[in-house]
């Protein structure tokens, strides 16, 4: 651990005191590979998919520089790979693989005889298959898909399975470019851009689908963290959205045949138009492409910002648009987290705190400053949420996390990086005067560190860096006056400033909870609900109504049934909402309204409630369970068993530890 560098000012000694040095946490201690001595610049990977075996299988050949003289070991990252053949410069070579860590997998050690020099290039290709079981890969039967016809692989690699998929240098600190020819019987998506074959062609070059082999080729000329290399192959379809002119990247959306149309209207409108908003804020997008994947339901996360195709949940096809925030969030990663990387695990509010304010910046931009404000309003409930339930890890309530050598950081993620982050950057932008005057600082942020991996510390001495330069004395003693401590290493259940935001957009959900909280008291022939209570709200209204309800003491069980029956909110197919409507009747877990929709809530994420639809993003399954195992646990664990292994290897092992079927580590 060594300190910020504060070479590129010039503070007198006093206001360095004020200002701080902060210690700059630069050891990515969630791997075990040499990064340091010597570096991936490049990966060819020649893959083939076995849905029979459920096995990927081939070579990972990587174009690596040397970075230390006389370096004579090559360490990368695996974890469960089946190792068959090494060779450094195409020639065989002696090679070690270490007993699994249960964390960080097996390191892969390549023996360098002679050693290189600095500078040196080196040519090491590694032949292999992934395991069956598999954190990186979740392999669906048919039956698991919305067609029913073909089987579905996708992947998860973030935040350190890409070891899992491919032996790697598994850390964001270092940007690889990489290609690649996947040989599979169903059609093939690569966080990249496609060579062959013609995506505007026929599905699967025109051969049988399920049947036929086709080898489809794919290269990412922009450097990425391994987090971003992402593979799906299922019999997906393309439809292309329309793009402003002028432009030089294509965009379009892919999904099952059965919802590629449902899907390419929910976010045609929204991806392109934000898409190039940004890049009038903040500089051209970079990789080409820029396309949406709606996976299948056990995808464990909203969305996931791989490099030219971000993946998706089907939870957002709502039908009315309101969840296209989510796509705006992916999208803005290609500037803040694809563009510039946390340089590891501890720094990954970097990627999310900046991502999550862009993101709400562009709302404004586009429709007011009540949008924005209202997004912050729905934001503040979440990090309400993740600061309550971090309290036993106080450590994860702040935005840089000391993790331990080995410590897995699945077991950090919360929205605490995003919404504590987002609410940080905002009250920079207030503190040095107003969005107009921080637009050209985010412009010169991303253009200094675009392409690299970056810590916090040095975030903050080009932010130190770029006020002194271009604000002048007033400016650096507005951030002087930071509890920067507090924001970065704070713990706690509150923010360290209390932040105000537009509410406008959100005064009626709050008058129609309060007008709910008031019912518990009065006489029951006076209170008066009706379905059109909701005509005027949009999705996200009934959201924030909802969680504001939240906020006051549990309503009695009668309450919250007829909350339930008269706005169907038991009976919604709009999973935020629902999420919403089951925290209220469990939130007193000794009530009979909580007894009675354990059960319920249950079968309404393993999908035994007739959809056969599992609700895998962790957002939903994970407080569900949470929440039921608080009012009968036997109950959560049984309904759990049951269905686990219909879910995400990663939310299968984050439930395992909520319902303490396993410990935290």
């Amino acid at each position: 651990m060594s300190l910020a560098s504060c070479s590129t000012l010039d503070f007198p000694s006093s206001r360095i005191k004020r200002r701080g040095i902060m210690a700059d946490i630069s050891v990515d201690t969630a791997t075990q590979s040499n990064y340091s001595d010597i570096r991936t610049d490049h990966v060819a990977f020649d893959w083939v998919v076995d849905f029979d075996a459920k096995l990927l299988s081939g070579s990972a050949t990587h174009s690596m520089i040397v970075k230390r003289s006389g370096v004579k070991d090559i360490v990368f990252d695996t974890d469960n790979l089946q190792i068959s053949a090494v060779s450094v410069d195409r020639k065989p070579a002696e090679y070690k693989l270490d007993v699994k860590h249960p964390i960080m997998g097996s390191a892969l050690h390549v023996s360098l005889p002679g050693g290189r020099d600095q500078g040196a290039t080196v040519l090491v290709e590694i032949t292999y298959e992934t395991a069956t079981e598999n954190s990186a890969l979740q392999w669906l039967d048919k039956e698991q898909t919305q067609g029913k016809q073909h089987p579905y692989l996708f992947s998860q690699c973030q935040p350190i399975y890409a070891r899992a998929l491919a032996p790697l240098q598994d850390t964001p600190a270092n940007k690889i470019t990489y290609s690649a020819s996947v040989s599979a019987t169903l059609p093939v998506l690569l966080s990249a851009r496609r060579v062959s074959p013609d995506v505007h062609g026929p599905p699967h070059d025109g051969k049988a689908i399920g049947k036929d082999i086709v080898a489809y080729k794919y290269t990412q000329p922009v450097p990425i963290p391994s987090y971003l290399i992402a593979i799906a192959v299922g019999n997906v379809r393309y439809r292309p959205f329309s793009v402003p002119d002028g432009k030089d990247w294509t965009s379009g959306i892919w999904a099952e045949p059965e919802s590629v149309e449902a899907a390419h209207w929910e976010f045609k409108e929204a991806t392109t138009q934000y898409l190039a908003e940004e890049e009038k804020v903040v500089a051209p997008y970079q990789f080409g492409v820029y396309d949406l994947l709606v996976l299948p339901p056990s995808f464990p996360y909203g969305g996931m910002e791989n490099a030219c195709l971000s993946f998706l949940t089907p939870t957002l096809i709502t039908g009315d648009r309101t969840l296209v925030n989510v796509v705006v969030h992916e999208l803005t990663h290609s500037w803040f987290g694809n563009g510039i990387t946390h340089a590891n695990p501890s720094h990954f509010w970097l990627n999310e705190g900046w991502t999550t304010y862009m993101e709400r910046l562009l709302r404004q931009l586009s429709d007011g400053p009540a949008a924005r404000g209202f997004a912050y309003v729905i934001g503040a409930k979440s990090l309400d949420n993740a600061l309550q339930q971090s309290a036993k890890h106080p450590k994860y309530q702040r935005l840089v996390i000391p993790f331990g050598e080995g410590e897995d950081p699945e077991g950090a993620y919360s929205r605490v990086p995003y919404e504590k982050g987002a609410n940080f950057i905002l009250y920079l932008e207030r503190t040095l005067g107003g969005i107009d005057a921080f637009l050209p600082y985010i412009k010169d942020y991303f253009t200094t560190f675009k392409g690299k991996s970056i810590t916090t510390a040095q975030w903050k001495d080009h932010l130190y860096a770029y006020w002194t330069a271009h604000g002048g004395p007033d400016k650096v003693d507005a951030l002087d006056s930071v509890d920067w401590d507090a924001w970065l290493h704070g713990e706690g259940i509150h923010l360290p400033v209390k932040m105000e935001y537009d509410e406008s957009l959100a005064q009626a959900a709050y008058d129609l909870a309060q007008r709910w909280d008031n019912a518990r008291n009065a006489v029951e022939n006076k209170i008066y609900f009706k379905e059109s209570d909701l005509d005027s709200f949009d999705s996200n209204q009934i959201i924030v109504f909802l969680e504001k309800l939240q906020s006051y003491p549990p309503l009695p069980p009668s309450l919250i049934h007829l909350l339930g029956s008269i706005y169907k909110l038991a009976d919604t197919h709009n999973a935020e909402v629902r999420l919403r409507y089951y925290q209220i009747a469990l939130s007193d877990t000794t009530s009979s309204a909580a007894n009675d929709f354990a059960l319920t809530v249950t079968k309404w994420v393993i999908g035994d409630d007739g959809s056969g639809i599992i609700k895998g993003r962790m957002k939903f399954c994970r407080p569900m369970f949470k929440a039921v195992a608080a009012i009968n646990k036997d109950l959560a664990i049984s309904q759990w068993n049951k269905a686990k292994d219909q879910f995400h290897p990663v939310a299968k092992k984050l439930i395992d530890k909520d319902l303490g079927i396993t410990p935290l580590k």
